[in-house]
């Protein structure tokens, strides 16, 4: 097929696959790609690569690696000629490990050279300029083409204070996922001591999380199928312990085998994670696909989310801004920030507004069912449907507003 372009379109952040573990070494003709590839080196999918940036382009390439081995990827900048580029290339094949894989970096958009450098077996050919997300995606889909199942995507769901609701938001996501989007689903309940997710779907499911977490050497993909609790053909559920008999004292990276098993095996993992700020917790926020902070509208709140939203913004700088749910708006006799004055303040729109129901979810809560299941067609019931094609990537439906008297309207125009 024929090549009409190598400018590729841009790449989705929520759909690059991590990179494995890996070595590269780029030699750089400019600062600008240097400064490019050191700040890809600090993204959360590169965390497993050992990068090295070094400067002299494919001349000082050749010279490197005439008494030292190659690394897994080599990115080189040019500026040079055709002739002198494939000369470069010749010269370095003769010193390239088996299994090396060569990026030639450009500033021309020439499409002989790129057939030319695939015959001669370079991986990729980039055109400057590149930005972050494009040297990544790039890279990811070296090691990644061959995959079979798409990874799923990972949303996390938080509260900025206790009592927010949280757990609520996350669990009528997922269930409004699973259903309304028709995608199969798993709600991954981590607050081990508190967790409410079995009581939510009127389940006594096993404690699966706690087995999955504490022995991590037995953790397989079989293994995961058993301590799921399926609440639906698309919904299951890893539920927690709900316990108070042990302390959970988990360690940064305690929950990566379990999400990278998920990934490979689920198109939406929803973590349900609790209001608590650990190392561990901080590391599912900034890495998931997805986040989404819960808050309600007082100062407390607003406070939790200016502070979560300036720290998530900073380790998540090649990925979306985290969404806000402005939960339970509208209370009876509490003073509230009104919506418009808490997204000034914290310099964001919220996603969704949820009203205040105390009926709704009061019956939702104590018959173990999801918002839509107590009344199929509530407002909020479409509220969660919009947030979760939001949070997995598809365009909200757009819906009308309905005034006081349209339904008195549509009686006289009958």
């Amino acid at each position: 097929m024929a090549i009409e372009s190598l400018d590729p379109p841009a790449p989705d952040p929520t759909s690059i696959a991590p990179l494995p573990r890996i070595s590269l070494q780029a030699f750089c003709e400019s600062a600008e790609l240097a400064a490019t590839i050191n700040e890809a080196a600090d993204d959360r999918r590169m965390e497993k690569t050992h990068v090295k940036v070094n400067m002299g382009g494919a001349h000082a390439a050749v010279e490197a690696y005439r008494t030292s081995p190659t690394p897994n990827v080599i990115v080189l900048e040019t500026n040079a000629s055709r002739a002198e580029l494939l000369g470069h290339l010749e010269a370095l094949a003769e010193y390239c490990d088996a299994g090396t894989k060569v990026v030639v970096v450009g500033r021309h958009n020439d499409i002989p050279l790129y057939r030319e450098l695939m015959a001669r077996a370079v991986s990729e050919y980039l055109v400057q300029p590149i930005d972050v997300l494009d040297f990544i995606s790039a890279l990811s889909s070296l090691y990644n083409q061959d995959v079979a199942a798409p990874l799923g995507r990972i949303i996390a769901v938080t509260g900025c204070k206790g009592g927010v609701g949280a757990s609520c938001v996350s669990h009528n996501l997922a269930w409004s996922i699973a259903r309304d989007l028709d995608s199969a689903t798993v709600i991954v309940d981590l607050d081990l001591p508190f967790g409410t997710t079995g009581l939510d779907f009127n389940q006594d499911p096993p404690q699966g999380i706690a087995e999955a977490v504490f022995s991590p050497d037995r953790l397989d993909g079989n293994l995961l199928d058993r301590l799921l609790s399926k609440c639906s053909d698309k919904l299951s559920i890893l539920a927690a312990p709900a316990t108070i008999e042990r302390a959970y004292d988990l360690p940064e990276t305690a929950f990566d085998p379990l999400l990278e098993i998920l990934r490979g095996s689920t198109p939406h993992i929803i973590l349900d994670v609790p209001h608590v700020w650990t190392a561990w917790s901080r590391r599912l926020l900034s890495t998931a696909d997805e986040t989404v902070i819960v808050a309600s509208p007082e100062l407390a709140s607003l406070r939790n989310v200016k502070s979560l939203l300036d720290n998530l913004r900073g380790a998540r700088r090649n990925d979306p801004a985290p969404r806000i749910v402005l939960n339970g708006v509208g209370m009876p006799r509490r003073p509230e920030i009104s919506s418009a004055d808490f997204a000034k303040a914290i310099e964001a729109e919220p996603s969704v507004v949820v009203p205040f129901d105390a009926k709704l979810f009061g019956a939702a809560a104590n018959n173990g069912q999801m918002i839509a299941e107590v009344e199929e067609g509530a407002r909020i019931a479409a509220i969660f449907q919009d947030l979760a094609r939001l949070a997995t990537g598809r365009a909200a439906i757009k819906r009308e507003r309905k005034g006081l008297f349209d339904p008195l309207l549509a009686v006289f125009k009958g």
